[in-house]
């Protein structure tokens, strides 16, 4: 797939832990790794709204497209 997930570098960025996001946003851990490895093939806007929020970021920090793919 052409679209890469960069949640492991914002995680990173903001030091924050994979399970302490995954509560916040309100999905499990099991589904925020699907997600983390780019293995979903579909997001819900009010997810990545809510990742966007409590990672203060734009969707673009996290999504990327690589069209090398």
């Amino acid at each position: 797939m052409a679209i890469k997930i960069n949640l492991d570098l914002m995680l990173v960025k903001r030091q924050m832990k994979s399970n302490e996001l995954a509560k916040l946003v309100g999905i499990t851990e099991q589904n925020f790794s699907i997600l983390k490895r780019g293995k979903a093939k579909a997001i819900r806007f009010t997810t990545l709204d809510s990742i966007c929020l409590h990672l203060k970021c734009q969707p673009g920090d996290i999504l990327e497209y690589d069209s090398s793919e």
